[in-house]
């Protein structure tokens, strides 16, 4: 079987630890839950992710050399 979080195409996926998720959030001045959702049955994520965690993901860009976006992972 063929593990897709392992390919090139696919942006890193990290787990956010609680204290980074707090200063992330007060950042933006949100909540959990006004971030963008993901599905935990998406075969990108980490396998320790679980419902109610929140998703670093770190894409390629073109006009930054990086673009950071947060998810939050729901059933």
């Amino acid at each position: 079987m063929v593990d897709v979080s392992q390919h090139e195409l696919v942006p890193e996926h990290t787990v956010l630890d609680e204290e980074v998720l707090e200063d992330v959030l007060s950042e933006y001045d949100i909540d959990r839950t006004d971030l963008p959702k993901i599905k935990r049955t998406d075969p990108a994520l980490p396998d320790e992710a679980e419902i109610g965690d929140v998703i670093k993901i770190v894409r390629n860009s073109r006009t930054t050399d990086q673009a950071v976006v947060y998810r939050l992972v729901v059933d």
